[in-house]
């Protein structure tokens, strides 16, 4: 096995990150601006013993470190960091949303997986996103913005069963912290201000929405303390009832109501675009949920072991691929120009069979041909070192014979983006989460459940509106109980069989090259975690132009870029990543984002 150690690791040695709950004011006075300080003051790099946790919330982040010193498991913790995030982060995540939870067993030695994603009504069918009046699809914001868009959520059964197999809490203990944090207040910073301000026209639309986030027309004032009541007693209720509350009970038919009979304001202060449409999810739909099981996807990269999510994910299978196809290349021993290059090049070609071949009920076969270092051979022979390929380029043909360089026609790109947040923990007995969860948009379908305090999903509009593969099947269109493609990319490595490092992020379908440009950069390119995770990004996901942020595109290697043909599209920020890497002894580094999406806060039990 070779790895590249690279620098030396930002250390910073804490016991415990402490962040205390909001007094009674909700104004900003010297009580919020002290807690104020204290969030802010999180930091994102951290190593020590005893467990670490790594999120993108300073609060969220405590919550599941106090759970590790309490004695729970990496399991515990990372159920109660989501619940925290769904009050912190309640426009990326929440018990109305999904999402891939990614599991290291430190007994077993395996590594399994939580497959929580939202699912289609089963009144669902291919035209869902199709208006029956004009044939053509809805513009995105209008299906958005609509009870077509919510998909049955998966979170609340994620945890359930995540504790069942692995935790040794109770889901009532895990709820605790966040009950907590909704009920006594967190203090709101520009990101969770700014956050509203994007989606202001969309909250304006629906009643219990605006009066949560919308307080006298205005987004919540930075610095001042913002309360969930609503959501700390629906936490509660769950807590004394468990989750058929939520998916037999009284939530399910506020969320069923929600749904069926949006709450819309009979006043907006600013007009909707487009009518809001009523979904047809149901109680029976709600009752019908079940968390899936499946194996994770594995390929090998340098002599180490990678896992991710399979489908109806297709992190998994396209980072997985894309390291194949890297892997035929010393990317340590070219210059930083050209190993970018081949990262540019290789994350197309995944792309182009990932949107050609990936989606829910795939035949597994496929999937697995994917994964192939046959099929990466095939792929990896159409990089040029010389210049970078005319996008899109077209998707490959996984089918058992390979030789040269074989290409088919199409692949569309499918460009919805969805705004996730990702959590990484491990704890004193070697077990590992990666997990990554969502809503879909930011904000999700801008409809809070009256009285519950929590927003729904979109996730149905990750599905395809229409077909894009031509005269070939689309792998990702709507169906009924199927489940819209994801780019979430819940990864664990292992070196010789342990741990070496776990890493997510959220971002859309830029997780995905988000977690390649990492593991690259910590594997290949000298860089320590905390470096590969800050360095800037730029994502190519078989379009005409690279995504890239300032810092990339400015860089000496982004010019020489572009001189091979790499064209740029500009992006303030790619992803907020969260990982650890295990540094032998016990010894953990947690790292999480020190700037992108206001910066996250890792912690480690002791230093």
């Amino acid at each position: 096995m070779r790895i590249r150690r690279g620098f030396s690791l930002v250390t910073l040695t804490i016991c415990a990150l402490v962040v205390n709950p909001a007094g009674t004011a909700v104004a900003a006075g010297d009580g919020a601006a002290s807690l104020a300080a204290e969030a802010t003051a999180a930091p994102p790099t951290a190593t020590g013993y005893g467990g670490a946790v790594s999120t993108v919330d300073a609060e969220a982040t405590r919550a599941g470190l106090e759970v590790l010193r309490r004695g729970g498991n990496a399991v515990d913790a990372a159920v109660a960091a989501a619940a925290t995030l769904g009050v912190t982060e309640p426009f990326s995540a929440g018990i109305g949303g999904g999402g891939f939870f990614v599991y290291y067993d430190a007994k077993s030695g395996r590594v399994s997986t939580l497959d929580g994603r939202e699912a289609a009504p089963a009144s669902a069918d291919e035209r869902l996103f199709v208006n029956p009046d004009t044939g053509a699809a809805y513009a995105f914001d209008e299906a958005r913005i609509s009870g077509l868009s919510v998909g049955t959520p998966g979170t609340l059964a994620t945890w359930r069963e995540a504790l069942r197999r692995w935790g040794t809490h109770s889901l009532a203990d895990s709820l605790q912290p966040a009950i907590g944090v909704a009920r006594d207040g967190f203090v709101v910073d520009s990101t969770f201000q700014s956050q509203v301000n994007d989606d202001k026209a969309a909250f304006a639309q629906f009643t219990s929405t605006r009066e949560l986030y919308l307080p006298g027309g205005q987004a919540p004032a930075v610095g001042s303390v913002f309360r969930n009541r609503d959501l700390a007693d629906t936490y509660a209720a769950i807590a004394r009832d468990g989750i058929d509350a939520f998916y037999t009970g009284p939530i399910a038919r506020d969320i069923v109501r929600t749904v069926q009979q949006p709450p819309v304001a009979a006043d907006p202060s600013q007009p909707w675009a487009y009518p809001i449409r009523p979904g047809s999810l149901s109680l029976r739909d709600l009752a019908a949920y079940r968390v899936r099981t499946p194996m994770p996807t594995h390929s090998q990269y340098r002599g180490l072991d990678v896992y991710g999510m399979p489908a109806p994910s297709s992190g998994g299978t396209t980072v997985g691929e894309a390291l194949n196809i890297l892997e035929k290349v010393d990317l340590g021993g070219l210059d930083r120009t050209q190993a970018l290059h081949h990262y540019l090049e290789a994350s197309a070609l995944a792309f182009a069979d990932r949107n050609r071949y990936i989606g829910d009920g795939m035949l597994p076969w496929v999937q697995r041909q994917l994964l192939t270092d046959g099929f990466a051979a095939e792929r990896a022979c159409r990089i040029d070192p010389a210049r970078a390929a005319t996008k899109p380029v077209p998707p490959g043909v996984p089918d058992h014979r390979y030789g040269g360089c074989v290409a088919t026609t199409g692949g569309a790109f499918d460009s919805y983006e969805n705004h996730t947040t990702n959590l990484t923990v491990a704890d004193r007995w070697g077990n590992v989460v990666e997990y990554t969860l969502t809503i879909e948009a930011t904000g999700g379908n801008a409809m809070v459940v009256p009285g519950r305090g929590f927003l729904l999903n979109n996730e149905l509009t990750d599905f395809n509106f229409v077909p894009t593969q031509g005269d070939a099947p689309d792998p990702n269109l709507p169906g009924p109980g199927k489940r819209p493609r994801s780019s979430m990319s819940p990864t664990i490595v292992l070196a010789d069989g342990k741990p070496f490092l776990a890493v997510g992020s959220p971002g859309g379908s830029t997780i995905i090259t988000t977690v390649l440009q990492i593991l690259i950069g910590r594997i290949d390119l000298g860089m320590s975690l905390p470096q590969a995770i800050a360095a800037p990004r730029a994502t190519q996901r078989n379009t005409a132009t690279v995504t890239a942020e300032p810092a990339f595109s400015s860089s000496p290697e982004g010019q020489a870029l572009a001189v091979l043909g790499h064209r740029y599209t500009p992006s303030a920020e790619i992803g907020a990543a969260t990982g650890i890497e295990f540094l032998g002894g016990g010894r953990l580094l947690a790292a999480a984002e020190p700037a992108r999406r206001g910066g996250g806060a890792a912690a480690v039990v002791w230093g």
